[in-house]
């Protein structure tokens, strides 16, 4: 079987440059988004933590020799680094007797949640680690959007205008097959289960192993679920959980709630909007609340058991998800912008569903 060909990420002029101003860069998002293929493409040695061959040898050395087990050539791949915590001390210590940038990439699917790990980390890593949020694929990644129109030529005001050569029922479908590398197949029923297997895998394995035997798999589904729901919304906590447990003896309090969305949220699973506040002299109160997104809005789709005809006979939940993707995608185009995207909302009803805000203090409104 051929070995299937690298798709080119935004994420790799991103590592590419952080790698030459950074002692190491750390890649974190979810799993199966692709973090370590693309990190392997600049990687000269790699040790990968979950590898069932080598696992226990590898992390054994990483605590009894740190020292001999950074000792590769750089750029270092450290895959899933957070198997030992104990590196990350290492790692900046290493950096700084090293005195030169790009020596390590670390990738992430998960942050230490545990106690007894927290403790194994004990600095930042300010100065000698650079983040990256990795996230699943665009669609101009994915080869499923032309490029006619760039996120860097609108803000210079060039090339605004194009023509979509999609029509709805492909972005219902895309919508549904995400932008999990795996799914990138010319067969469309291969690449809807993808994103069906990843969930199974979240709430049956991964949610279980982050959260310990007694969190219930049932409970988590059903807080996907609400999530799913509420999709593109401000929806409270308090909502959700009124959600969750409408029509049901079953209750779910606060604190239960918090440590289950607090588990989600350590598996890059969750990618809320923030709000925006332009700080100006106003009557206006602004509202601060979240924007409720997952990673990629496939996940929230799968939860519900929706295929792309299901969202054809439903349009309202259309323009929720269609929301959410491109959220994604702009979220992906502007951090090659070093730029960020909020939403904003008002007491005055001024509402704006995408607010990306480069460091040159540039503004784009999407609505």
């Amino acid at each position: 079987m051929n070995k299937r060909k690298y798709l080119n990420r935004i994420a790799d002029s991103i590592i590419s440059k952080k790698l030459a101003s950074s002692g190491a860069v750390l890649v974190e998002g979810p799993k199966w988004c692709g973090k370590s293929t693309t990190c392997i493409q600049q990687a000269k040695s790699k040790v990968f933590l979950q590898n069932p061959m080598t696992r226990d040898q590898d992390i054994a050395l990483a605590y009894n020799d740190p020292a001999y087990f950074l000792n590769r050539e750089p750029p270092f791949l450290i895959d899933e680094w957070q198997e030992a915590p104990i590196l990350w001390d290492a790692i900046r210590y290493e950096i700084d007797k090293r005195g030169e940038f790009g020596q390590f990439i670390l990738t992430g699917s998960a942050t230490p949640i545990d106690e007894k790990k927290k403790e194994e980390i004990r600095h930042s890593g300010i100065g000698r680690i650079s983040r990256i949020r990795m996230g699943t694929m665009s669609l101009f990644e994915s080869n499923d959007s032309n490029g006619a129109v760039s996120l860097a030529s609108m803000f210079k005001g060039e090339n605004i205008a194009a023509i979509c050569d999609k029509n709805l029922i492909d972005y219902a479908f895309l919508l549904c097959r995400g932008g999990w590398p795996t799914s990138i197949v010319p067969n469309k029923e291969v690449a809807l289960e993808q994103v069906i297997n990843y969930v199974d895998e979240l709430v049956s394995s991964d949610f279980i192993k982050a959260g310990g035997p007694a969190r219930s798999e049932h409970r988590v589904r059903k807080l996907l679920a609400s999530y799913s729901r509420h999709i593109s919304t401000p929806a409270t906590r308090s909502l959700l959980i009124k959600d969750m447990t409408l029509g049901s003896t079953e209750t779910f309090d606060e604190k239960t709630f918090s440590s289950y969305f607090s588990i989600l949220r350590s598996l890059f699973i969750f990618e809320e909007l923030e709000a925006w506040n332009p700080n100006i002299r106003t009557k206006a109160r602004v509202q601060t609340s979240p924007i409720r997104h997952f990673t990629d809005p496939s996940i929230a789709a799968a939860i519900l058991g929706l295929g792309p005809k299901d969202l054809m006979n439903d349009f309202k939940s259309f323009g929720l998800y269609f929301e959410s993707l491109c959220i994604r995608d702009l979220r992906i185009y502007s951090e090659a912008l070093n730029g960020k995207v909020f939403h904003y909302r008002d007491s005055n009803g001024l509402e704006a569903d995408a607010v990306i805000h480069l460091r040159n203090v540039i503004m784009l409104f999407v609505k």
